[in-house]
Formats: structure tokens, sequence, C-alpha cells
């Protein structure tokens, strides 16, 4: 109980701290939103996309799983898809993993069964597809070299939805981007980006960057 009243005392002070600020802020906020970028990442509690890159409520249309997996089956995920790239216009989607994901960790050591091992089906293929370059790696870089693998991957199913194609067939300015975020350093790094021009099936495998 008392870790309760903890979030709503500090839910309070960030409020009144904001309206001390700018009056207005939460009336601005209610007439409606228009956020530059779709962020899809992972639902590990160390990685908040919010705090990571200082952005203010408004700024990003958030959607996290466990692993930042894009499903075909995924009805949630789709529906925030479609309706942040045919309703709120955003230009750019952000698809981020991140070091030491303990779902891609699970990918690749087995052992969980339920919902979880379900869910991984995906993450696992992805590991399955990489498996040459994975077990050429020591084996403590391997998690963080699926990381990266599935960040590529994931951003290729992306492309591929149907939200995506239409957009890239209109002509829209859309960008998707695949980064990682370093829990170690506090950095995001980039690996690749994709847009209408961009031949999907001609997409490489991105260059380390969790060293």
């Amino acid at each position: 109980m008392k870790a309760t009243k903890q979030l709503l005392l500090a839910n309070r002070a960030w409020a009144t701290e904001l309206t001390d600020e700018k009056p207005d802020y939460f009336s601005r906020q209610a007439v409606g939103q228009r956020p530059q970028f779709l962020w899809i990442g992972c639902s590990d509690s160390r990685v908040s996309p919010e705090q990571m890159t200082q952005s203010q409520p408004g700024g990003l249309y958030t959607h996290r799983n466990v692993g930042n997996l894009v499903q075909d089956g995924d009805l949630n995920l789709l529906s925030v898809i479609q309706y942040a790239v045919d309703e709120l216009e955003v230009p750019n989607i952000v698809l981020c993993g991140h070091h030491g994901c303990a779902g891609m960790h699970a990918a690749l050591s087995g052992g969980i069964d339920g919902p979880m091992d379900r869910w991984l089906e995906n993450a696992r293929a992805v590991a399955h597809a990489h498996a040459g370059e994975l077990d050429a790696v020591p084996e403590e870089q391997r998690v963080d070299r699926l990381v990266e693998m599935n960040v590529r991957d994931q951003l290729l199913h992306l492309a591929r939805t149907a939200t995506v194609q239409a957009a890239f067939a209109a002509g829209r300015d859309l960008t998707l981007h695949g980064w990682v975020y370093d829990i170690r350093d506090g950095l995001l790094k980039p690996l690749l980006e994709i847009d209408r021009h961009t031949a999907i099936d001609q997409v490489g495998r991105p260059e380390a960057v969790l060293l």
C-alpha cells in the first residue's frame, strides 16, 4: 500500500508542477494529440521511452510488449499501427530493442512454459534464421546480437504490414527506424532505417552496436 500511495503522491506533484508552469497545460492536452513518433518497444521496466528521450506527453504514441515483437496475429499492435499511421499520420515509427533483453535470453535458452512460450515463437524463429552468426559469437554476446537481429527482422515484419505497405504505396514520407537501447550507458543506438524507397528484400544485417 505504501508503494501505491507513493505513486499517487508523485502523480499529484507532477501535475502540480506542470500547471504551476503552464496553467493551461492539461486543457491543451485534452484537445487532441499529434505525435511525431510511434514507438514500439519492450515491456522491460528499465526501458522507458519517454524518459530516455525526454519526451513530453503527446510526443510518443507507444506500444510495448515482451521482446518488441511484430506478430501477424497481434490485433493490439496492428490496431496501434493502423491508428498511428492512418489517423495520427505519424511520420516516424521507432522499433527499439535493448541490451540484455530477457525475452531474447528466453528465446535462446528455452525452459519457459505457458503464454510466454507461445509468445516467443517469433523470437525463436529469428534465432533459428540467424543461428550461424549467433553460434559464431562468444556465448556472452549472443543475447545482445540476437537483440540486434530481432530488431532487424521485426522492422522487416513491420514494413510488410498492410498499413505500412499502403502508406508507402501512397507516397507517404513514413520512415521506420530500428534502434537498440544500451542499459549500460543509457544511449539509443541506431541500427537501420526503412522507407518507401527501400528494397525490403535487400536489407542486410546491421553492424553490431551492443559491443
